[in-house]
Parts: C-alpha cells; structure tokens; sequence
C-alpha cells in the first residue's frame, strides 16, 4: 500500500474515532437529560457503525503476514 494511502486511511481513522467519541458524549447527554428515546437509539446506531468502519481501517493498516 502507498505511503500516501496509509496516511490517508489513518487520518480518516483519526477522523471516525473522533466522531466516535463525540456521539458517545451525546447519548450521555441525551440519556442524562431523558431525552427522545427514538433519538438515542438512533445515536447509538450510528456509533455502531463507527465502530465496525474503525475496525475495518485498522485491519486494512495492519500489514499482511506471509503465511
């Protein structure tokens, strides 16, 4: 892979978890204010498929290991 690809995919990395953490502090909030359940439940999954997009960039940063 390209030096140019591996940054790109680890900004892109960077830029997921962040996201990650920001939507986890709003379902706190949202939680704490009991706020639309429909909302938190959307948050939530969201934050999901945060998680999965940042653990498929990990695997693709992670290099092959020859058999």
């Amino acid at each position: 892979m390209e030096t140019t690809s591996l940054s790109g995919l680890a900004q892109r990395l960077a830029e997921l978890r962040r996201e990650h953490r920001e939507l986890d502090a709003e379902i706190e909030r949202c939680a704490a204010n009991a706020a639309d359940d429909l909302l938190v439940k959307r948050l939530k999954k969201r934050k999901l498929q945060l998680k999965d997009c940042i653990a498929r960039l990990e695997s693709m940063l992670i290099p092959d290991q020859p058999a």
